[in-house]
């Protein structure tokens, strides 16, 4: 995706989840053991945080095992990591493994996009 297109999806995902804060979320399910967690953790992880799809979507990392009940309407995760995007209680769309880091960012481009698509102007 073009830099001034991707800008824009952004720019229109930050504005669309400006209020409640915590309402857009990417939670990676990982697992004990796991080599593509533990290098998507170096890869991508310390920089996640500060990038506009960060912000758009803070990350809350779980473990697959053990959900915490306010994730339990995810179902059918079985493969480490697994990034979910959700919305108000509700599943926008997953990437299933870690492709590496130029494809994931392309990959999760692609949910913000589907979000900023169905999100109420």
């Amino acid at each position: 995706m073009g830099g001034m297109l991707r800008a824009l999806v952004i720019a229109a995902v930050l504005t669309l989840t400006a209020v409640p804060a915590r309402a857009l979320e990417l939670v990676m399910f990982e697992a004990p053991g796991c080599a593509y967690c533990a290098q998507w953790h170096a890869e991508v992880g310390d920089a996640y945080p500060k990038t506009a799809e960060g912000k758009a979507a803070p990350l809350r990392a779980v473990q697959l095992r053990s959900p915490p009940d306010d994730l339990k309407f995810i179902k059918g995760v079985v493969f480490t990591p697994t990034f979910v995007l959700i919305h108000e209680g509700r599943e926008i769309g997953r990437i299933q493994g870690y492709p590496g880091e130029d494809f994931f960012w392309g990959l999760l481009n692609d949910l913000l996009e589907k979000h900023a698509a169905k999100a109420p102007s």
